[in-house]
Order: C-alpha cells, then structure tokens, then sequence
C-alpha cells in the first residue's frame, strides 16, 4: 500500500510501544525524514565492512561453545531459537557500542525480557487506558524500560565525554547518532537541528529489538529447514567450502555466495519474521472504488501473500530456493510479491546488515557442523508479533572433521 498521496500512516499504540521501541520505524514525516537521513550512513557498506570483524568475533563464540558441548559422539543438542537470539544480541552489543559492548549486553537481557512480556500484554491492548492498569506485567514493563534508558544515558555521558576529548566517535551506531547530535543536518540548503538525547536513546533501543529479533528469527528458521532438507544443507556447505576452504570470510565472498542466498530468500518467504504490516488511513482515501474514512486500519498480510499460490505456483508451500535463482523480482509472477522488509521508501534500513549478519552466521555454522532436528522438536511456527517456533528450535549438531 503506498502513501503516494499522504493518506495513510502507520498504526500507533504509543503506550505499549514507547515501552519496547519506537525510532525510525515509527514515525512520520518530517522526523521520519530526518532520522532516516542521520541513520543512513550506518549502513553503507562500508559501514558493514567495519562491522563484519564483530560479526565474525560473535559468530566464532558461538560455533566454539558449541564445539565445546559436544559429548563423546562427536554430537550435542541446542535450542537454535535461544542460541541465535544470544548471538544477535552479541552483535547488536558490539556493532552498536563498540568498546562498551558489556553494557551493551545487559541491555540485551533486559530487552529480551521486555519483548517476552510485550507479547503477553499485546492482545490487551485495545482496552482503553490498559497500560496505565497496576498490573504486575506492567509495572515490571515499566521497571525494565527505566533500566534500560538509565544505562544508554551512561553510556551516552561516557561517550560523550570521550568526544570532547578528542575520542574516535563514529565507528558504531552510538557515535554516529551522537555525531548527530553535536551538528545539524543539512536539507535543501536549510540547517536542522539533529537528534536530541531523547531519540538518540528510542534509536538504540529499536536498533536493539529489531536488530536482534529478525535476525535470530530467520537464522533459527534456517536451520530447522536445512534439517529438513539435507540435500540443500549439504549443496550450501559445498558452496561455502568451496568459495572460502578454512579461510577468513569477508564481505566480497559474502556477496558471492548464490546457493546460500537463495536458501535465506526461501526461508524469509516460507517464515517471513514479521507476518503482517497494518497502515491506517488519516484522510479519507479510495481504494478498489470503496472510499474509507480516515481511522480504517488495513492489514497487509506478508504471510499470505508469501504463500499465494496465484503469485508463486503450484509449489508455493515447498521449500524451493533455485525459485530465487534469477534474483527477486523473477522468483514470482508479481514482482513485489516479496516483500519480508517491507518495500518502497520505508523498507527496513537494516535489511543488508541482517542479511549480512546471516550469512556470516550460516557460513560459520555449516563449516564446523552438519545438523539434523532432535527427536523433541515440534513444528509449530506461531506469530504473535513475529512468526516464531513456538516450542523453540531443538537442533542435533554434529562436529564436522577437518
């Protein structure tokens, strides 16, 4: 759905929202406009190429841990879906504040923590006023958001502190955004103030969820379906070793990896982790020849439309990643039929930075283990919020010999 002509925003539940994060992703207009300039350079590539050593740095601990879990037979069991969301909060932690990644660690537990509680509050939320309800849900809510805003302000005071005395500031999101802070943006010839302590502070914090949640989604969806489809799991293995043997991997190679691509293109359309966007209309708007009063909020089901037959085939609920060969826009009959960051001027301004992240994840993971589903897991994606395992994602790894 465009907003072409300005008829549409997006849905607000500001009470609830500002509680787990609100940014870029949130707002309108003008300040929309802004935020998105200030944020962009974050995520040039030659941004991600800074953070790929962090990416790899995390990405080791992890496959280590795992290595050193392993019993007799060469084998051990994880929940992937814990696993990966505790390594994309590493990651979140070191490429947002860089030096002050233990900090940046504890915010990661408290925001875990608050998204578990966001997702049982969210069915309430449409009960007038709820939100201000003693309840013990919401005080705890409340609780965990004062911690987390009290320690960005210690690190921002630390940060900073470390600028006026002539300290490297912007080689992580923290410095860019405080960067912002200290000059004014230009726009048009015009000078606008950039973003105050306050947005710097609701920027770290969406950077935290949402960096942490699609990632650790798509990755844990991943490895259930590799497990599924070992044919798929042993041809992107072949493609890793063949393109990077036991080297480093770097961005280059990243970006020339096909099969494993295609694999995590197949896995964002069967397990979108965001199932739906909603936009509601703030002017009266037509749309199909029916007018709708401003206040009509429309869903826009991801989901589904992932799974049309009409727009992928026969084959829509297979797992069929050559569909990708030919890029995007040739992989259905419609060419915006994909669509898991959203589209047009408001996609995801960390899609390339997941994407990136996923890779380097996948390509660690599938250098040092083969993996299979463990007996106890249950195939039950569930969406509240974003399509998860609701049992979690018991995995069996095995060590891969050298």
């Amino acid at each position: 759905m465009s907003n072409k002509f300005g008829h549409i925003q997006k849905v607000k539940f500001p009470a609830l929202s500002k509680l787990l994060a609100v940014g870029v992703a949130t707002h309108e207009g003008e300040k929309w406009v802004k935020h998105r300039r200030i944020l962009n350079p974050a995520f040039h590539v030659e941004k991600l190429k800074i953070m790929l050593p962090a990416f790899s740095l995390c990405c080791e601990e992890l496959v280590n841990k795992w290595a050193q879990s392993l019993g007799p037979d060469g084998s051990c069991e994880v929940d992937a879906s814990l696993e990966l969301q505790s390594l994309t909060g590493d990651v979140i932690s070191r490429t947002a504040f860089g030096s002050s990644y233990l900090e940046g660690r504890r915010i990661f537990q408290l925001q875990s923590e608050q998204v578990g509680r966001f997702m049982a509050a969210i069915h309430k939320i449409m009960i007038p006023g709820y939100m201000s309800f003693p309840t013990k849900n919401n005080r705890r809510m409340r609780q965990i958001n004062n911690e987390i805003e009290s320690i960005l302000r210690a690190l921002i005071g630390k940060r900073m502190q470390a600028m006026q005395e002539g300290g490297s500031t912007n080689n992580d999101l923290l410095g860019l955004l405080l960067e912002s802070n200290k000059t004014d943006v230009n726009e048009n010839g015009q000078s606008i103030p950039g973003m105050s302590i306050e947005e710097v502070i609701e920027e770290c914090k969406l950077f935290y969820f949402a960096g942490m949640e699609t990632t650790s989604i798509l990755l844990t969806w991943t490895m259930v379906v590799l497990s599924m489809h070992p044919e798929w799991q042993d041809r992107a293995r072949e493609e890793v070793l063949g393109l990077f043997g036991k080297h480093k991997l770097d961005y280059e190679g990243l970006n020339r990896l096909k099969t494993v691509t295609m694999i995590l293109y197949e896995v964002l359309r069967l397990y979108p982790p965001a199932s739906a966007f909603t936009r509601q209309t703030y002017k009266e708007i037509e749309i199909g020849g029916i007018r709708y009063p401003p206040g009509v909020i429309f869903e826009m089901s991801v989901l589904y439309t992932h799974h049309d037959k009409d727009i992928w085939g026969d084959d829509v609920h297979q797992f069929r990643p050559d569909r990708f060969a030919e890029g995007i826009f040739k992989a259905s009959k419609e060419p915006g039929a994909f669509f898991p960051f959203g589209w047009g001027p408001r996609i995801c301004i960390g899609q390339n930075f997941a994407l990136l992240e996923a890779k380097m994840a996948l390509c660690m993971i599938l250098r040092c283990f083969e993996f299979e589903l463990a007996p106890s897991y249950t195939h039950a994606p569930h969406t509240v919020m974003m399509l998860r395992p609701m049992h979690g994602a018991q995995i069996k790894l095995r060590a891969i010999s050298s």
